[in-house]
């Protein structure tokens, strides 16, 4: 009696593993095709120190979330781009959480050679670019969603360029 009772348990336990592994699948499968990628774009940047060879920035971004759940972010990994020459890069592990169908601002700090960058964007054809940069964020955002736990995001934008070389906040709307 024991043996049938322990082929019963074997046979339950053959025929359960792929239901509940089905189950899993579908559930991971209904989670990302419900949500959609953040926007992130560039609000502002503030020079806070700088040397010869490298320059810390503080640089402010906005963070859409089309989606109707909350976006726990946990952190992320960021490089810029400025008329297509890499300019700066930076990481954060500041959590912050995005509104279901809103946006969050938040700082963060990064390292850039703006110097090379500069001379680069500037020295091209000798002359002065026009009034605005393209600029390029790509990067990780890193959530506490479930199994979604990093989020690639590649978006671009423009910014004034007399407010990139005071160094102050400038406004910046997405491309």
């Amino acid at each position: 009696m024991s043996r049938n009772l322990l082929q019963g348990r074997r046979g339950f336990v053959r025929a359960a593993v792929p239901v509940i592994a089905a189950l899993l699948l579908g559930g991971c499968a209904g989670l990302g095709a419900k949500l959609q990628a953040p926007k992130l774009s560039l609000v502002g940047i503030q020079m806070q120190d700088a040397t010869f060879f490298e320059q810390r920035m503080l640089v402010r971004l906005r963070v859409q979330n089309p989606n109707d759940l909350v976006l726990p972010v946990k952190g992320l990994t960021v490089a810029f781009e400025l008329a297509g020459v890499h300019f700066a890069e930076g990481v954060s592990a500041r959590a912050f959480d995005v509104p279901a169908l809103g946006e969050a601002e938040f700082d963060m700090m990064v390292t850039a050679n703006a110097a090379t960058a500069l001379m680069e964007i500037f020295g091209k054809d000798g002359k002065r670019p026009s009034k605005e940069l393209d600029y390029r964020i790509s990067g990780k955002l890193s959530t506490s969603i479930g199994l979604l736990r990093s989020v690639p995001f590649d978006e671009t934008g423009r910014i004034s360029v007399d407010s990139l070389m005071r160094g102050r906040s400038g406004k910046a709307g997405k491309a």
